[in-house]
């Protein structure tokens, strides 16, 4: 079927049950940011692969709300679906709603697998579209039309020993259920895959650069309840989590247990990360507590193996990235080299290191106006030539058995404009400032936004995307609860947070520049005024400074630069050769 006929299809099931609007979010019932492919409906239906987006479809209308970052390919992909791109003006906004409260007569009718509805998000579209006296229904128009429609996963899982991961699933169970007492929960739900392989320390292949594993759990003060495909496990493992307390059932099972609830019992539920169906079945005697999964924040504290293992991490994805750096500068002008071919080359760096596992997502190899698209993915049709001449911006990452990395670096590949160095010199005093913030405890995020912001605001330039977000534990590169974003997010920054500092400089139809290492939070120094934290640099790859306008870089910044790349060729000079440590000495060398 053509995307025009899929959305005739819709329409006509849409006019059989009197419907007037269907929504199609990017989701799956975990709240997934990367799906299965039994779950990408959004590509299905309209041809659009971002990962980040919401259909709606009326009688004499069919749109995709996305935001910035996907505009241009948006438009691109959309072309002939019959879908129009609805320029969203906040990220992740649900500014559909509004559109269907002004938009839809009194008393309509609005249709949604509810599966793929957040509890947050069908609260909202209740209490708004209310008003109007507009209802909110459970339908499928997918699963009917959708042919060879893909079955879930079925690849299999594997457990981490406790060794690996410095905490049992035990003893995590208890951390969790310490606070249900506090919330005075009887029952806990927990369906978003990477809080679920924190708390069990397993990992699988049912998602796409997340090593997480389709399951849902339910847990009480005494029991708790794995509901998980089991042929992905194998008996020694079954019999291993059955002696950490824990009973496991099947995948589907998971809505008779809680329709099965007793009545007038509690169940703490994250309203971001559950299915709005799930509130359809819970009994309603049993009052339903909405707050953060307790694990969220559990997991978001790494310990010291874990923050160990990850810096073994960083010293391995750091000499892949030396390698590939090195190829590319050597190489351009010399060879035809691709976007998609440097991606390849880039991998096959990473794959040659011990415990690489796969990507953590798909890797942003952008060339001179593809990096001004922040979330740019190149494609056969797209895939630009480098030259040796402006700028190429590669964000990628590892997932390895002992850690997840995330780093983007942006360097010259020869002549580069004097716009081109100002605003790279501009990107990396913003990076540096971030990188070396002293800061008191309980600082949030959008404090260490602000002060990474800020020496690129003072030239009048800003940019659209967060400048940072937390990172897994050989888990998800997109971990909560903390975020370096202008949102006022309550989340204090802790000691063993991971997260990534990233700005960037976008000028469309030109060039686009960021510069992302991650860090760990850690204790500085106490006294009288507080207790302040300060953050260890965990990427460990080459900066590069060829065309840093040295004369916009403040005395401390030159010195964190040095420091930094002194640092880098400390680390990763004993793993490369003597031509390999020859090049790295040349590119970390002081300015």
């Amino acid at each position: 079927m053509t995307y025009q006929e899929k959305l005739t299809a819709i329409r006509q099931q849409m006019k059989a049950d009197d419907v007037q609007a269907y929504i199609i979010p990017s989701a799956d019932p975990h709240m997934s940011e990367y799906l299965p492919k039994h779950y990408k409906c959004i590509p299905f239906t309209s041809g659009f692969l971002g990962s980040a987006g919401t259909l709606v479809i009326t009688a004499d209308f069919a749109g995709l709300w996305t935001d910035g970052r996907y505009f241009e390919q948006a438009a691109e992909q959309l072309e002939g679906s019959g879908f129009e791109l609805v320029k969203q003006k906040v990220q992740h906004a649900p500014e559909y709603i509004q559109w269907l409260g002004e938009t839809l007569p009194k008393g309509a009718t609005v249709a949604s697998d509810e599966r793929l509805l957040s509890i947050l998000l069908g609260d909202l579209l209740n209490q708004t579209l209310a008003i109007k006296g507009i209802s909110i229904v459970h339908k499928d128009y997918l699963n009917p039309i959708w042919e060879g429609r893909p079955d879930l996963p079925a690849e299999p899982a594997f457990l981490i020993e406790e060794q690996h991961i410095g905490q049992s699933v035990a003893s995590k169970l208890t951390e969790v259920r310490s606070a249900l007492q506090k919330q005075q929960a009887d029952f806990h739900l927990i369906s978003s895959l990477d809080d679920l392989a924190w708390l069990f320390n397993i990992r699988g292949k049912d998602v796409s650069y997340n090593p997480v594993v389709l399951s849902f759990a339910l847990i009480s003060e005494k029991e708790a309840f794995l509901f998980i495909d089991q042929h992905k496990l194998s008996t020694a493992e079954k019999e291993q989590l059955q002696r950490s307390g824990v009973q496991l059932l099947a995948y589907t099972d998971i809505e008779k247990h809680l329709s099965d609830l007793p009545e007038n019992s509690s169940i703490f539920i994250d309203p971001k990360r559950n299915c709005y169906a799930f509130t359809k079945v819970i009994p309603s005697s049993v009052k339903i507590i909405k707050e953060t999964n307790p694990s969220t924040l559990l997991k978001a504290i790494k310990n010291e193996t874990e923050l160990a293992n990850t810096r073994t991490a960083m010293v391995k994805d750091g000499v892949a990235i030396t390698r590939f750096l090195k190829w590319l500068t050597e190489n351009i002008g010399k060879t035809k080299i691709t976007e998609l071919s440097a991606a390849a080359k880039l991998r096959d760096f990473r794959e040659e290191q011990e415990g690489f596992v796969g990507d953590s997502f798909t890797t942003i190899s952008a060339y001179r106006a593809h990096g001004a698209l922040p979330h740019y993915s190149a494609t056969p049709e797209s895939d630009a030539e480098l030259k040796p001449e402006s700028l190429y911006l590669v964000d990628s990452g590892g997932q390895y058995f002992y850690g997840t990395t995330d780093i983007t670096r942006t360097i010259s590949l020869g002549e580069s404009t004097e716009e081109e160095k100002k605003d790279y010199t501009l990107v990396l005093k913003g990076m540096i400032d971030g990188c070396k913030s002293r800061f008191p405890k309980g600082t949030c995020g959008y404090q260490i936004d602000a002060i990474t912001r800020k020496p690129i605001w003072e030239h009048g330039i800003n940019y659209g995307h967060g400048t940072g977000h937390g990172v897994g534990y050989f888990l998800n590169v997109h971990e909560g609860p903390q975020v370096f974003n202008p949102t006022n997010n309550p989340v204090a920054i802790a000691p063993g947070m991971i997260t990534s500092i990233e700005p960037g400089i976008y000028r469309p139809g030109k060039h686009g520049i960021r510069i992302e290492n991650l860090v760990n939070t850690i204790t500085d120094i106490s006294n009288e005024f507080n207790e302040f934290y300060a953050f260890e640099a965990l990427t460990i790859a080459p900066i590069s400074t060829a065309i840093v306008q040295k004369d916009l870089l403040e005395q401390t910044q030159i010195n964190w630069l040095n420091e930094y790349n002194a640092l880098v060729f400390e680390k990763i000079s004993p793993f490369l050769n003597e031509e390999e440590k020859s090049w790295l000495e040349k590119e970390t060398r002081k300015i």
